[in-house]
């Protein structure tokens, strides 16, 4: 009898991380296809582009948070300054992210911004090892090393640093981290972290000279694209965060592969971007890390669940 509610508990646990799961994929292939909509907009500077995407972010969630009734979980989190300190770090995180792939994607660099998102799911690893507790096992260790030794080899035999991948990779595993941290759903931790950078977005609208500032001066189809940002921005980080918060910070990383997979087509089917040899010997290190990454996580989820 005292051991019956075991199963029950363990089914909600693996409903669960099945949840998770299926948020990582609609996340991940959201990312991989986001910079179509971007290169429609490479005509605007990228800080301006960004400052549509917190804008209209701002105006979604807003709807969302009113809809959903959760200006409760808002005001428990502004009340908590250890969750404040966390969330303006990865408020400034997630900008940083933002502005760096929208530059990358419309100044030809989908390649490298690709190469950013490969690298991020053994960023993952190693920070949930360092800061989590998680464990580090022998094949993830190998997998991790595969994915700097490309890197290495493209900064000291080709003098060439992939400033952008690093970038990328790193804000955005900080970002992930830090949202580990504290307990805010996605949707009002996204909007708190928004909101910061709304005044700044604001200001830079009213001081820009541009001439797609003025919606009055755009056609509708760029004034429509333009507010769509909010949409293309929110819809994947809702789907993130929700699924940081079931599943481990390690096994996330796992679904990773989706995303840069199809902005590598991207970059090179679509938008032919050079793919020289430096840059095959470091996608196929980090290809190969992630294979063996990919299968060590396949066999320990196979060990959880049996």
């Amino acid at each position: 009898m005292s051991s019956s509610p075991l199963p029950t508990t363990q089914s909600a646990s693996l409903s669960s991380t099945q949840t998770g799961m299926l948020f990582a994929v609609c996340a991940y292939t959201m990312w991989g296809f986001a910079p179509i909509y971007f290169k429609q907009l490479v005509h605007i500077n990228a800080a301006e582009i960004l400052m549509h995407r917190v804008i209209w972010a701002a105006v979604v969630l807003l709807g969302l948070v009113i809809g959903l009734k959760q200006i409760s979980k808002i005001t428990q989190a502004l009340v908590d300054k250890k969750v404040m300190a966390i969330l303006v770090c990865a408020g400034i995180l997630l900008g940083l992210n933002w502005w760096l792939f929208i530059w990358a994607v419309n100044n030809d660099h989908l390649l490298e911004a690709s190469l950013g998102y490969y690298i991020n799911p053994l960023f993952n690893v190693l920070f949930g090892f360092i800061f989590l507790g998680e464990r580090f096992r022998t094949l993830q260790r190998f997998a991790v090393g595969l994915a700097f030794t490309g890197v290495a080899i493209l900064m000291f035999s080709f003098g060439d640093i992939p400033y952008i991948a690093l970038a990328l990779a790193l804000s955005f595993s900080l970002y992930g981290l830090l949202r580990k941290q504290v307990n805010v759903d996605s949707i009002p931790g996204l909007f708190i972290e928004t909101c910061m950078m709304l005044p700044l977005a604001i200001g830079y609208w009213l001081w820009i000279d541009s001439p797609t500032a003025n919606f009055a001066n755009n056609p509708m189809s760029l004034n429509l694209l333009l507010v769509c940002a909010g949409v293309v921005t929110t819809a994947p980080l809702l789907c993130f965060t929700a699924a940081a918060r079931r599943l481990l910070y390690s096994t996330l990383g796992f679904f990773q592969y989706i995303g840069p997979s199809l902005m590598f087509i991207l970059a090179v089917v679509i938008y032919q971007e050079p793919f020289n040899i430096e840059r095959m010997i470091t996608f196929g290190f980090v290809w190969l890390g992630l294979a063996v990454f990919s299968y060590d996580a396949w066999r320990h989820y196979r060990k959880q669940t049996i």
